[in-house]
């Protein structure tokens, strides 16, 4: 399905499966109007609302297209009130490559994905970028693998696809790989902004790496949640714990094959979810590397009977 799979042999004690997925939400092309306009299926979920008026590039079998993504509706000057305050439908937007109808037709084809161009910047002491959803995942697994100093267990750094449209190269991963432990990796919401109300902030942004208890995919492994809140609390690693009404990981893909496999997802709290201003704080980010280096160095020897 496209994931990329990494094995770091320890000493067969246990198979650890580490999840980090390299899709992002984006688009394909569903029609090409008369007008050379791309018509556009979201793969994801987008809020209608975040996505006026973005570049974007589009994939084609002759190299990337940069356009425009719009939505259909007349200048601001033009609208009456009613039109100004009306809700906006995906089914609105659509992508505008200033070429004219045969140049599109001969370079973009029926399926070609879209995705938003906006390049990784520094934001004060935020890293913000579109796609941080879970590029950064995939980098937290990387640089804790590296970082770990030896682990007896054998572990598998999975790349995964199709995220976002229901977890899918993971679950395909998980049931090849039949992981006695599966560990997820990906952001989670920083809700510590304007509008929000305190409780509903499910993590801040600087407080540190989050240990999630439960989201709408899966609860956590009790056990697997006191490791890794044991090692943090020992290691004096700045940490939070996550409770997330809505939203889901590779782990909730994980945990339901082969009878049920332990699992957990590890989270880095980030603002602006869904959105191409992603943004995380380098320090929870270096907190999530620390404490899964650690927990790779130790999770051979855990035992997780309930």
């Amino acid at each position: 399905m496209g994931s990329v799979i990494a094995l770091k042999k320890g000493e067969g004690k246990k198979k650890v499966l580490i999840a980090a997925h390299i899709d992002e939400i984006g688009f394909l092309v569903k029609f090409i109007d008369g007008s050379g306009f791309l018509r556009l299926v979201p793969m994801g979920g987008w809020d209608p609302r975040q996505m006026n008026s973005q570049r974007v590039v589009v994939t084609t079998k002759n190299g990337p297209i940069k356009g425009l993504l719009m939505y259909g509706t007349k200048p601001a000057h033009m609208l009456s009130d009613a039109e100004k305050n009306g809700g906006q439908k995906l089914e609105e937007f659509f992508v505008d490559l200033g070429l004219s109808v045969d140049d599109v037709k001969a370079s973009v084809r029926l399926g070609d994905p879209v995705t938003m161009d906006r390049p990784l910047q520094q934001t004060g002491e935020m890293l913000t970028s579109k796609a941080m959803d879970d590029r950064v995942g995939v980098f937290v697994m990387i640089e804790a693998i590296r970082a770990a100093a030896s682990h007896s267990a054998d572990i598998y750094a999975v790349a995964t696809t199709q995220e976002e449209i229901g977890l899918r190269g993971a679950t395909a991963a998980g049931w090849a790989i039949q992981p006695d432990v599966a560990i997820a990796l990906d952001i989670t919401l920083a809700n510590d902004i304007p509008g929000v109300p305190e409780q509903d902030h499910v993590t801040q942004l600087g407080k540190g790496a989050a240990i999630k208890i439960v989201d709408s995919s899966l609860i956590c492994h009790p056990g697997i949640v006191e490791h890794f809140r044991t090692i943090a609390e020992r290691d004096g690693i700045p940490h939070q714990m996550e409770i997330l009404p809505r939203g889901g990981t590779d782990a909730g893909g994980i945990q339901r094959l082969h009878g049920g496999i332990p699992s957990f997802t590890l989270s880095i709290p980030t603002r602006y979810v869904h959105t191409v201003n992603e943004s995380v704080s380098a320090k929870d980010v270096q907190a999530c590397i620390d404490l899964l280096a650690r927990y790779i160095e130790e999770v051979g020897e855990a035992d997780y009977s309930l």
